[in-house]
């Protein structure tokens, strides 16, 4: 059974999304190339790249895993979240055996990506949704759905980042003067948005921008030396 094995997917559920030039980065993350950068922000190679842009959420990146026809919930690392040392996962780990029946569109040996936002992390919000938001859908370590899948594939169920954009390339300046804070309940400024080109109607590559004003895990109880925030709770919340 797929609740005894600590990594179920036998890998990571999710890397590292690169930066465009002038994100905030710590010192080990990593960066786009110019060229890379410029297909996103400034000049699509050609009329087969799609440039999406969404809001990027401040939570913790998890997903639920279809393992031989068993519902899992899993962190990035690919760890069963019951067996996760944070709380938030664990957490999490019961609000999806709670709510099952959201996921049963997932096959077997696909995965929905998503941040957990069951725990305030580095932006305060009061959710107008449910405590997890929908950014991919995998089926092994390289293979991700495309845009247009994922949306139809958990429409009505689960909510997915802000879209900004979905075509032609987008300036990082117009990409955050777009952002509505409304749409995730933020009640702080939003930390930055998501990049993602397809080609040819699949996924190609990924990057991310940070304003600089963000403060990552500020409400942390390892970095606020203060009681964690809790967004929603097994004893309060259904």
């Amino acid at each position: 059974m797929a609740s005894n094995l600590e990594r179920p997917i036998g890998s990571k559920s999710y890397g590292s999304i690169p930066h465009l030039p002038g994100s905030r980065q710590g010192r080990s993350d990593i960066g786009l190339t110019e060229g890379q950068a410029r297909i996103l922000t400034e000049r699509a190679r050609d009329a087969n790249d799609v440039i999406i842009v969404e809001q990027k959420v401040d939570g913790s990146n998890v997903a639920v895993a279809n393992v031989a026809g068993e519902l899992v919930a899993i962190t990035r690392g690919g760890i069963l979240a019951s067996q996760s040392q944070y709380e938030e996962h664990q957490h999490f780990h019961v609000w999806v055996e709670r709510n099952r029946s959201l996921f049963d569109f997932l096959n077997y040996g696909e995965r929905v990506c998503g941040e957990w936002m069951g725990q305030a992390v580095g932006t305060m919000y009061e959710l107008p949704h449910i405590p997890f938001v929908a950014f991919d859908i995998r089926r092994n370590r390289l293979d991700r759905a495309p845009h247009q899948e994922l949306t139809e594939r958990v429409a009505g169920r689960l909510p997915m980042p802000q879209l900004i954009s979905n075509g032609p390339p987008v300036s990082v300046e117009d990409a955050l003067a777009a952002l509505d804070p409304v749409a995730h309940g933020a009640l702080e400024l939003v930390e930055g948005a998501v990049w993602r080109v397809e080609r040819n109607g699949e996924f190609d590559f990924i990057a991310k921008f940070v304003r600089h004003e963000k403060e990552d895990g500020k409400y942390l109880p390892e970095i606020s030396e203060k009681p964690p925030i809790w967004l929603w709770h097994p004893e309060r919340d259904q």
